[in-house]
């Protein structure tokens, strides 16, 4: 269950409140009364708790659990246990998901990690130029520079620093130590602890005497409802922008270079890196660490598997893995025939 020292919950609720919510039908002799205080693991949850099964890997914990209710699929309802009253969902993963935003609003946007009650702190540098929308937060050591604009409930952490000319969209969640510079950001963006934005790409003109630098002229656009992951960075652009698309989710220590431009629905996972000028479709799927190579073109609902090279463009919808990386289905017939050698290698010795 959540530490109350760090979460507050808005619940209980009762369960056909819940599932009026969330578009989940009751299962059979659930009582819509029945009050959920707050919402738990399979193996964590009591008889006030509401959790989840979406994987058959967890029927037994399913079965051994002592919750009060469960979000399931109705392929097993057969195998609910008598005291847990069900909520038949379709996607009970998502669904949960959907319940946990009830019980934990503040946990979607970001809450203020110095004082729950908001407003600006006195320890906080705004200068005269910036502009704030209505109940926004500053909490102390935040820094905003002349001719920023904040949108109405947006939360600007402690340290933070938000450069000259920026805007920062309506209720976002700009957390602590974030460096934003040369950025224009949307609607409900979340940027989590360490993330930097707007800083010079990696231009030089190389060769003799010296590398000259390339002065990067451009800007970061964010559009709405994107995250962003601890300690990860996002490069302003050269001349054209740096651009990630509304509802893309980046992982923690994910680097970005300059003049990238990300679709929408993007997800791109943790120490994965993308060199200048590439492209990405919508729906685009990044494992981790994942390498992308320079001025390529991932094309829309793409997939790369971990640890992939990618050197070349990916047509839409292909699934992509190994490095360099190739069609996932070559791929595994490659590692299986070395596998089999490496086999018959041994067989052979012994």
């Amino acid at each position: 269950m959540a530490d109350p020292r760090f979460f507050l919950t808005t619940g209980p609720y009762a369960l056909g409140e819940i599932a009026r919510r969330v578009g989940a039908e009751l299962g059979a002799g659930a009582d819509p009364a029945q009050m959920i205080e707050d919402i738990a693991p399979l193996d964590r949850a009591g008889p006030t708790h509401l959790s989840f099964l979406d994987n058959p890997k967890y029927i037994s914990a399913f079965e051994a659990s002592a919750a009060g209710a469960c979000v399931i699929h109705d392929r097993y309802v057969e195998r609910a246990p008598a005291h847990i009253a069900l909520l038949i969902a379709r996607d009970p993963y998502r669904t949960y998901a959907q319940i946990s935003q009830l019980f934990y609003p503040e946990e979607v946007r970001g809450a203020p990690s110095f004082d729950p009650a908001g407003g600006v702190h006195p320890g906080a540098y705004i200068h005269p130029g910036a502009r704030l929308g209505q109940e926004v937060t500053v909490e102390p050591g935040a820094v905003l520079a002349d001719g920023v604009e904040i949108g109405d409930g947006t939360t600007i952490g402690a340290g933070a620093s938000i450069g000259r000319g920026c805007t920062i969209g309506r209720n976002c969640f700009i957390a602590p130590n974030v460096v934003i510079s040369h950025a224009h950001i949307g609607d409900r963006v979340i940027l989590h602890p360490g993330v930097c934005i707007g800083q010079d790409g990696f231009g030089f003109a190389m060769g003799l005497p010296r590398h000259e630098k390339v002065p990067q002229l451009g800007r970061v656009i964010i559009q709405d409802d994107v995250e962003i992951g601890a300690n990860s960075t996002v490069d302003r652009g050269a001349g054209p922008d740096t651009v990630i698309g509304e509802g893309t989710k980046i992982d923690n220590l994910v680097q970005i270079a300059h003049n990238v431009e990300i679709g929408r629905h993007c997800i791109i996972v943790s120490q994965s890196g993308i060199a200048g000028s590439t492209k990405l479709g919508d729906f685009v799927v990044l494992a981790a660490q994942s390498g992308i190579a320079g001025h390529l073109t991932i094309n829309t609902g793409a997939q790369l598997a971990a640890r992939s090279g990618l050197t070349h463009d990916v047509p839409a919808g292909e699934r992509y893995g190994g490095a360099p990386a190739r069609p996932i289905k070559e791929w595994a017939r490659e590692l299986a025939v070395v596998r089999n050698l490496a086999r018959r290698k041994g067989a052979s010795k012994d």
